[in-house]
């Protein structure tokens, strides 16, 4: 699995910003820093962090994303913080007439990455007890609304933190998933495998001759239910060619382990 290295993309990503407003707790936003490094971002402020933070224990949480932590801007209020942003965008879990308008973050993402590939964007997350307080939704220009239980609807702030910047990263297209190296079988090559396993299955007594025809079609129906590459294949076969060797041996019977 790779990711890709193309610059318009990486750009966007480094024009977006993660605001938490007020936090309490330094472990809560050393695992901020995690979660924007797993998913290509690293811009964070601090607005009006409480001063009994405890930032040993973010640098603890942060682990390899130290530098995110270290780095991060420290602002005395949100005004600050999103100052320079053209779009911002703040999460709320609560429910409202002012707060109606809230969109997912998977629906969020696309404007937010074309912002982005031009100027800042923020988003913005409040304090772990009460979130965004109504004055501080005046900042921001959108709001975001993590689908969750009515149940429990307000989730951990590095959790909110991971799930908007991972949607964010999907719709990047940065990350290209790894690809299957080898082709598909072609037909030819799977009958030969079902002749393959149709007279190990007789030999190990698996079943009979007139019960043969029938088998197969459900050994057919097993093989085809996922893509079976050349690979795959020659692996089977060669589970088919040991098989009717082993049987061969069990029954005293002269056998070599030749398709």
């Amino acid at each position: 699995m790779e990711s890709s290295c193309d610059p318009v993309k990486t750009r966007a990503l480094n024009n977006i910003r993660i605001v938490l407003v007020r936090p309490i707790y330094g472990g809560n936003v050393g695992s901020v820093c995690r979660a924007m490094a797993n998913m290509g971002l690293s811009d964070l402020a601090l607005a009006g962090a409480a001063p009994s933070i405890d930032f040993q224990d973010a640098r603890k949480m942060a682990c390899w994303a130290g530098s995110i932590l270290e780095q991060r801007r420290d602002t005395a209020t949100l005004a600050e913080a999103v100052s320079d942003c053209a779009v911002v965008m703040g999460a709320t879990a609560r429910l409202g007439l002012y707060r109606q308008h809230s969109q997912s973050p998977r629906a969020c993402a696309p404007r937010i990455l074309e912002t982005a590939q031009t100027g800042k964007v923020a988003l913005v997350f409040g304090p772990e007890d009460n979130g965004l307080s109504n004055e501080e939704l005046e900042f921001c220009t959108h709001l975001v609304q993590i689908p969750s239980s009515d149940n429990y609807r307000s989730l951990n702030l590095s959790h909110a933190v991971m799930i908007c910047a991972y949607e964010l990263f999907v719709a990047s297209e940065l990350f290209v998933p790894a690809q299957e190296k080898s082709p598909e079988a072609p037909s030819a090559m799977k009958e030969r495998l079902f002749a393959m396993w149709e007279q190990a299955l007789l030999e190990i007594g698996f079943m009979e001759d007139d019960k043969a025809q029938h088998m197969m079609l459900g050994v057919r129906r097993i093989f085809s239910r996922g893509q079976l590459t050349e690979d795959d294949v020659r692996i089977l076969m060669g589970i088919a060619r040991q098989t009717r060797w082993c049987a061969t041996q069990a029954q005293g019977r002269p056998g070599g382990q030749g398709s």
